[in-house]
């Protein structure tokens, strides 16, 4: 078994860790370690390190700044009422690193190894998993092929790595209704691309269009399917769910993965939580037209999008180049408050897990 070689890094005070996550924002503190792994074609993984979290010395030939041979994962280190730190579903995340791994023609990791890399982490940095409402340690495995090699094949060397940072909300504002705007103008994936994996590309082709939402004065933009331009497909980075009524219980409704949309963790979660519930699950293609005509006639009763990052947030309105709509009257609804209260509660450790999801860092 790959042992790990330990670094200790210099700790920041209590003090100045204290005052960081008074208020960690999202994405933009840094806990004192990371790990790395390596990966050769001749000898597999090797080099695994704790090491002090700090800068990567590269070549300008590497090759996944040429290639876009890059993957990652999202997840999160939670503080338990026992004192403990849990993980939720980590195992998901590994599988779905292996599957987009495999999809870039990039080496699997052992799915033991991958969290153990995980574990090791957050024990070392257990001081800044935050305990405040709503926070967590969010944490980022990624891989990246570092061939110093301009010919365009696969890399013969790769780099594992997990960063850690203390997060409170992933939007700014906290947990509240979003306004999102359609784009007709972008494309997130196609069919035969990279959307179903977790590729650091697909991300970047997505900005300009996060950029559009913004200057129309909403929080996140609403991709159309490639082909029709007329299906739903994501909400950003994020899955989407589309709540009506069925004989007075909730109906979810939800777009089939089709190869470019990303089967999410938390896309799962919900699913599973809302059959358990004895909620009705539709996974079928959904148009634009069908969610302007629910929402103003009143059919549909509430739409929320799902992803490590928010966990689950309120969409509560819409704008596109025809125009804009109001779901419900604007504001979070009971089913998305009440599937967020499951998922969260046990991701903390406050509710009964019959699933076996949540996990001992």
């Amino acid at each position: 078994m790959l042992e790990f070689d330990i670094v200790p890094a210099e700790r920041r005070p209590a003090e100045e860790r204290a005052a960081l996550l008074a208020d960690p924002g999202f994405g933009r503190i840094f806990t004192d370690h990371m790990v790395t792994i390596r990966y050769g074609a001749n000898k597999g993984w090797y080099d695994a390190r704790l090491i002090p979290f700090g800068p990567l010395s590269l070549s300008p030939a590497t090759a996944a700044l040429h290639y876009s041979q890059e993957i990652f994962e999202g997840m999160k280190a939670y503080a338990l009422p026992d004192g403990q730190i849990g993980l939720f579903r980590p195992e998901a995340n590994a599988r779905r690193l292996n599957a987009t791994a495999d999809r870039l023609a990039m080496p699997q990791m052992p799915e033991e190894l991958f969290l153990r890399a995980i574990r090791t982490l957050v024990e070392a940095d257990r001081d800044w998993v935050p305990t405040g409402e709503g926070q967590s340690l969010y944490l980022r495995p990624f891989m990246f092929a570092t061939d110093p090699f301009l010919g365009v094949r696969p890399s013969l060397e790769y780099l594992f790595a997990v960063i850690a940072s203390p997060s409170g909300s992933y939007f700014a504002g906290g947990a509240k209704p979003v306004t999102v705007w359609v784009s007709h103008d972008y494309s997130r994936a196609a069919p035969g691309g990279t959307g179903a994996v977790k590729a650091a590309a697909n991300y970047a082709v997505g900005l300009l269009a996060q950029a559009q939402a913004q200057d129309a004065g909403c929080d996140q933009v609403v991709f159309l399917d490639a082909v029709e331009h007329r299906w739903i497909e994501e909400f950003g980075n994020m899955n989407v769910f589309f709540v009506y009524s069925r004989d007075g219980a909730p109906l979810l409704v939800t777009p089939p993965l089709n190869g470019s949309i990303l089967p999410g963790v938390t896309r799962d979660s919900v699913l599973t939580l809302a059959r358990h519930n004895g909620w009705a699950v539709q996974e079928r293609p959904y148009s634009l037209d069908e969610w302007r005509a629910d929402a103003q006639s009143g059919t549909l009763r509430e739409t929320f999008a799902c992803g490590t990052g928010v966990v689950i947030t309120s969409i509560g309105r819409a704008r596109t180049r025809d125009g804009e709509f109001t779901i419900g009257d604007g504001v979070e609804g009971p089913t998305t408050s009440a599937i967020r209260s499951q998922i969260v509660g046990i991701q903390r450790g406050l509710s009964e897990d019959p699933f076996g999801w949540s996990h001992r860092a």
